[in-house]
């Protein structure tokens, strides 16, 4: 019996896309919420379940392997495996994709990487977003056997090898099932906020994902090297919001978070968004599971309207 197959996922031409990082999954002091700490799987499984209930383009989850002591003040060493949460959470959701932001290629063959994602869309239902990157923690590599110094290098070729065992059974004789269900792959996606790794995604990847908040110049650095490079058709673009808190917070929520009416956290996340941008990574502060699934919700039905539109 043939396996199903279904479009590979674009961003809708006429509206941007919103989706989340979720949170318990990796727990650096960087960015861990306190209540985040004593939570577990059963409150990971209840954000997925709001993004997939409030039209949530994907949740996104990250990467680290083992690290090494010297960073664990800062980083920590709760980082659950990306793909085994990521298949987990596939079968709790319906509709909402799955996104690695990012997976870290060079630690892996390229054939591994086709295999897993391969077995996750499958899975999924074609629901897969391969976001992929280089890493940064160089003990990390060390410790690995991978060359440091060479990941760049590593991804450039990797890539290529990745998405021809995504797409093709059969590569130099040797082939792998499951099939992925999107046709003729998963979207590649490649992170990164520096000239190089947005060069990267221009010529390489069906999509850009920065580290942190996109402007102008980084849009227009993608733009025109995909023209360079003769690339057209359907590309994503991303952005991660401000922190925001939808109402009138009881609560100390940070000067750098949005807060308030609707209309006005809609206007200030516009106003930070550049020209381009079709694909908003979404950001709250919350107390509580219990809060960020209403901040979840608040957002989809009263600020999402306001900011997909094209």
């Amino acid at each position: 019996m043939p396996e199903p197959s279904a479009p590979m996922f674009t961003v809708p031409k006429d509206r941007r896309i919103y989706g989340i990082q979720l949170p318990i999954q990796a727990q650096s002091s960087y960015f861990v919420a306190d209540w985040e700490k004593t939570a577990g799987p059963d409150e990971l499984a209840r954000l997925a379940r709001a993004c997939d209930d409030n039209g949530y383009a994907y949740v996104g989850v990250c990467d680290h392997v083992s690290l090494p002591e010297s960073v664990v003040g800062g980083m920590g060493t709760h980082w659950a495996d990306p793909i085994a949460t990521l298949s987990w959470l596939a079968a709790l959701t319906t509709k909402v994709r799955l996104l690695t932001h990012v997976y870290v290629l060079p630690y892996r063959h390229p054939r591994v990487a086709a295999k897993q994602f391969a077995t996750l869309d499958h899975l999924s239902g074609g629901r897969a977003l391969i976001g992929i990157g280089a890493g940064h923690v160089e003990a990390e590599f060390q410790h690995l056997g991978v060359d440091f110094h060479g990941r760049g290098s590593a991804l450039e070729s990797g890539i290529p090898e990745l998405a021809a065992a995504l797409e093709n059974e059969f590569v130099d004789g040797f082939g792998a099932r499951p099939r992925p269900v999107q046709s003729p792959r998963p979207p590649i996606w490649i992170a990164g906020s520096s000239p190089v790794a947005i060069k990267r995604a221009a010529r390489l990847a069906d999509g850009w994902l920065p580290q942190g908040p996109s402007n102008g110049e980084m849009v227009e650095l993608v733009t025109s090297e995909r023209a360079k490079h003769g690339r057209t058709g359907d590309f994503m673009i991303g952005h991660i919001t401000p922190f925001m808190y939808v109402g009138s917070p009881s609560w100390d929520v940070g000067e750098a978070t949005l807060s308030g009416s609707a209309q006005s956290i809609a206007e200030r996340v516009l106003a930070g968004t550049a020209t381009g941008v079709n694909q908003l990574q979404v950001r709250f502060k919350a107390r509580s599971c219990d809060e960020l699934c209403d901040q979840l919700a608040a957002f989809a039905t009263d600020i999402a309207p306001l900011v997909t539109a094209l």
